[in-house]
């Protein structure tokens, strides 16, 4: 299999007898008005193995086109073990013995009710909801962009070539998040390894065939390995299960990115500049060069965008901060392994791999959490500082959740947390009291109150 994109081939010599340099020396001029079947068969070998993405009824109509990400990313994951009994089981056990171990250490009750050992294609079909609602408004915004960035005299000559562009657009699209996809179901561990809810609600998912490669490395016992994951997972679960306005806030903070993007065509002129539209027709190898020079024109960075992009890891670094604190805290005297695994996944989230990269170009949004360290140190310093009740707490709103300043420097906001912030209390207040008058007033709402 070649590392080259949407399946052209690097050969010097292409099977119609074209010499290197892309010409036909039968014909001449180096043009055959036939060679424009052929390149559209090279568009078309673009997306080979994107099966039925590409057909009739499938689903490409969007600014995805998700059944090319799906084919894409199952011959990107290849052959895999089907899962036993005994791994069920397993994360079964795990997860139990972890959640009571957390039961100590939260006030945040149990999420998990039902447990799964999956394999990465489990993943990736149990997955694939949640990478639509994030890859979505990102990929609208990108096509709107385009189209609205064209000049006048361009769209109306582009006329309906707009519409097959977007379907190109949504399939090229598709086809690097499969690559993605793919690459991620053989890393993850567990279903929020990335710090995103992922598998549907309340359930907890270890990978066994990852965390068999993840474990080959570490020179620690297979058990322990086991179960500090699966308290990770549980951890997870009860923040996103109990914390009902939170992945709705991490999906948010994407769509506030994405309501932002524009791109620079600037360059568009400097990218046409010397190509010849004979040559694209003779040479196809033309038309990767091209689309490849077009895919990077990436979006500019705007000062909301980067505002939202700054929320993201900050949001990300506290969840992940907090799941550290309390997996370290129950499992520290029970799991000898605890501290070495900790250090393990910390540079595990803080680096990424090829696959979160790849999302972080995709999506535009970075999935690591940059201050990982200093959120976990706030989480713990305010542990000491008060209990797990007052810890917990914190969760109750949006707005008592630490900012990046805060992470930076924790003493501040302990201080506010334990001697209680005024302003937000009577904030807090005017709230309820505003609420309670609307139930005690219901005529002044304009509704009919009669039954």
């Amino acid at each position: 299999m070649n590392d080259l994109p949407f399946g052209f081939s690097s050969s010097g010599k292409d099977d119609d007898g074209r010499d290197d340099n892309g010409q036909n020396p039968g014909v001449p001029g180096g043009f055959d008005p036939n060679m424009l079947g052929q390149l559209f068969n090279q568009l078309g070998s673009m997306f080979s193995g994107m099966g039925s993405g590409m057909a009739p009824g499938g689903s490409g109509s969007g600014p995805v086109n998700y059944e090319v990400a799906a084919n894409l990313a199952r011959q990107q994951i290849g052959n895999f073990t089907p899962m036993l009994d005994k791994e069920s089981t397993a994360v079964a056990d795990a997860v139990r013995l972890a959640e009571v171990w957390l039961d100590e250490q939260t006030t945040l009750p149990a999420g998990i009710t039902t447990t799964a050992a999956w394999t990465p294609v489990d993943w990736l079909e149990n997955t694939m909801p949640t990478w639509r609602t994030l890859c979505d408004p990102v990929a609208e915004q990108m096509a709107r962009s385009m189209t609205d960035g064209l000049p006048d005299e361009a769209k109306s000559m582009a006329g309906p070539m707009i519409g097959i562009l977007g379907q190109l657009s949504g399939s090229m699209y598709g086809s690097q998040l499969g690559q993605g996809l793919g690459t991620l179901a053989k890393d993850v561990l567990t279903s929020t390894d990335i710090g995103l809810p992922l598998a549907p609600t309340t359930t907890g998912v270890l990978l066994p065939e990852a965390i068999a490669r993840f474990s080959e490395g570490l020179d620690l016992p297979a058990q322990e390995i086991v179960v500090f994951l699966a308290a990770r997972e549980a951890a997870h679960v009860r923040l996103f299960t109990h914390v009902p306005w939170l992945k709705q806030r991490l999906l948010a903070t994407v769509e506030e990115y994405a309501r932002g993007i524009r791109i620079d065509f600037s360059g568009m002129q400097n990218l046409a500049e010397g190509i010849d539209p004979q040559q694209l027709f003779s040479d196809p190898s033309k038309m990767e060069e091209l689309m490849g020079s077009a895919a990077a024109f990436e979006p500019q960075t705007t000062p909301e965008q980067q505002a939202a992009l700054t929320r993201l890891e900050t949001l990300l670094a506290l969840i992940e901060g907090w799941v550290e604190t309390v997996v370290s805290n129950a499992l520290s005297d029970r799991i000898p392994s605890t501290a070495a695994l900790t250090e393990t996944m910390r540079r595990r989230r803080a680096t990424g791999g090829p696959a979160e990269q790849t999302f972080a170009t995709l999506i535009g949004l970075d999935l690591r959490p940059r201050k990982l360290r200093e959120a976990a140190d706030l989480w713990r310093k305010l542990t000491d500082a008060s209990d797990v009740t007052v810890r917990d707490g914190v969760w109750g709103h949006p707005d008592l959740l630490p900012d990046g300043e805060d992470i930076d420097s924790p003493a501040a906001f302990i201080d506010r947390v334990i001697g209680g912030d005024s302003s937000l209390d009577d904030a807090i207040a005017e709230l309820e009291r505003s609420l309670a008058e609307g139930d005690e007033n219901p005529d002044d709402k304009g509704g009919d109150t009669s039954s």
